[in-house]
């Protein structure tokens, strides 16, 4: 099963130029703990309710002023919608991460999957899986 069958497709991007005030009043909007940030049409980096506490909250940083350039991670973890839903789980597994950034092949960004998203996968083929032994049976 290629990732592009359970990513989510309708990712908000920012600008690197915005106020991480503005990124955290977004990210509550949306229900989310992340944020792509992209520039010119590129993926830049990533901010994450973490970085904002950890890399600005806790420096005293003034956040109406910040900019999410200023505590973006640039490191960004990818994957391509033509990947195979178990490698990218593969790769989330080695770096360590929740979600993974899905980008196409002119490396612009075209969805997100989760953990979650994965599990659900799993699940469903664990579940077809026990289903057919237990038909067999």
């Amino acid at each position: 099963m290629k990732v592009r069958e359970i990513m989510t497709s309708n990712v908000e991007c920012l600008g690197p130029e915005i106020t991480l005030k503005e990124v955290a009043q977004e990210m509550k909007s949306l229900d989310v703990g992340f944020m792509p940030i992209c520039e010119n049409d590129r993926l830049v980096g990533t901010v994450t309710d973490r970085d904002i506490v950890i890399r600005a909250v806790a420096d005293g940083l003034d956040m109406n002023i910040c900019k999410a350039r200023e505590t973006m991670s640039r490191d960004i973890v990818y994957a391509f919608e033509d990947d195979d839903v178990k490698t990218v789980a593969e790769k989330m597994r080695e770096k360590d991460v929740r979600r993974i950034l899905i980008l196409d092949r002119a490396k612009r960004l075209v969805g997100v999957v989760s953990i979650g998203d994965i599990s659900k996968v799993e699940e469903r083929v664990s579940g077809k899986t026990l289903h057919d032994i237990a038909e067999a049976a």
